[in-house]
């Protein structure tokens, strides 16, 4: 489900998509979102205007928006509403150069080949400099396909749409619609917590600490590593006393504010904390005796990412490459039950090699984690390792005087005899 900002991200992210491929084809051209009588006063002359004009309720998710209850008529979650939106897309331009008839070839061409508005669409719109009062959106976590769907419609019904809606004179124009947008309101519906006979407190559930968000505190798409500090995002985060549970550890984060609390994960033993899913939670926890006084919040999950820190390679030659023993070291403790696998890829993006290998069984906890490694073509590869998931990162170049600008670097190992 997503927030408010649903829809403006829908009509950011189909604007940012035609403006990138539309002046390929027509230069100067421009995609903008005011309403068409508005063309002109500004304007540019010549592009391509994207107008939402009319939502309608979705029909496949029409009684979403019924709230569950409980048999005393109790709500137990959010109200949702799925709906579908109606764009009129307008092109202007010079006629006698066909511009308009141009533009709306290369729309047309556009929202076939992009009908879906996929989730790394909306995920690079919402970074967009040019849309920071986006930067809040969720619509890219909406598990629903949001697609485009052009409308044929009757000469009758655009002329209706065009004399109904805008003061201005009828410029070339088709109607798109998207579905499906579903929309969930962001105050938690009451619902009485069970009876507990652990921690029992004095604190009512409105006070209870509430968490909605953990984040990495350099961006919200930004890999969680064990230098990261967490920003952890919510209500009534600011009791007295909070403190923060990772792992089993307990700590008193060094900034707090009511909706939001900074955590470094360096604050946490390197030995305790562990690649994958991880649980946190806020709280107040007392002594044991004194349960009155404890208090916690939700339990909200984190995906810590493991980092390479040490690699070593012990090969040879065999009748096709080499094979032996790799071994990699990592700044996250990994247990016995954790399924780990080693991803390599040549560094030399033409030749196209790479190589999958999952980890020996492992009798106790350790940071080295050691693989056989089968018949691999000599040469330097870039290295990830999955922990349960948790994907290692690598290392970009970000020299812009460097012939491998942009591209991955690191961590990598040299396989040879």
């Amino acid at each position: 489900m997503s927030n408010h900002l649903a829809i403006a991200t829908v009509t950011a992210s189909l604007q940012r998509v035609l403006q990138h491929s539309i002046q390929l084809d027509v230069e100067g051209a421009s995609v903008t979102t005011v309403k068409p009588e508005s063309l002109g006063g500004g304007v540019s002359e010549t592009g391509v205007n994207l107008y939402l004009y009319h939502i309608k309720r979705n029909s496949a998710w029409g009684n979403s928006d019924l709230p569950a209850r409980q048999r005393r008529g109790d709500a137990v979650k959010r109200n949702q509403i799925g709906i579908d939106l109606f764009y009129v897309i307008t092109f202007t331009g010079n006629d006698n150069e066909l511009e308009p008839q141009r533009l709306l070839g290369t729309t047309l061409k556009i929202l076939e080949d992009r009908s879906v508005i996929s989730p790394q669409i909306i995920r690079e719109t919402i970074a967009d400099s040019a849309f920071s009062y986006l930067a809040d959106s969720d619509l890219d976590s909406q598990v629903e396909i949001i697609r485009t769907e052009f409308l044929s419609i009757s000469t009758d019904e655009l002329s209706k749409i065009w004399s109904v809606f805008f003061q201005t004179s009828y410029a070339l124009s088709v109607v798109y619609k998207v579905t499906a947008v579903l929309i969930e309101g962001e105050e938690p519906l009451q619902r009485a917590l069970p009876v507990r006979a652990k921690n029992f407190g004095l604190l009512s559930y409105a006070q209870q600490p509430i968490i909605q968000q953990v984040v990495a505190d350099t961006g919200r798409y930004q890999p969680i590593l064990t230098n990261s500090t967490l920003l952890i995002k919510g209500r009534k985060l600011a009791t007295p006393g909070i403190q923060v549970r990772i792992a089993g550890q307990a700590i008193a984060p060094p900034t707090v504010r009511a909706t939001e609390i900074r955590l470094p994960l360096s604050s946490i033993g390197a030995n305790t904390l562990k690649a994958g899913v991880l649980p946190l939670q806020v709280g107040c926890y007392g002594e044991e005796s004194d349960r009155a006084s404890m208090v916690e919040s939700n339990v909200f999950p984190f995906i810590l990412r493991p980092s390479i820190v040490g690699l070593t390679a012990d090969m040879e030659e065999v009748d096709e490459g080499c094979s032996g023993e790799i071994a990699v070291t990592l700044d996250v403790m990994v247990t016995p039950q954790q399924r780990v696998i080693l991803l390599l890829n040549h560094r030399d993006a033409e030749v196209n090699q790479s190589y999958l290998f999952e980890a020996r069984s492992r009798d106790e906890e350790g940071q080295i984690v050691m693989f056989d490694a089968k018949k691999i073509e000599p040469g330097e590869y870039l290295v990830r390792v999955q922990v349960d998931g948790a994907e290692s990162v690598l290392e970009i170049d970000t020299n812009r005087a460097s012939e491998t600008f942009e591209q991955y670097i690191a961590p990598s190992i040299r396989i040879q005899i």
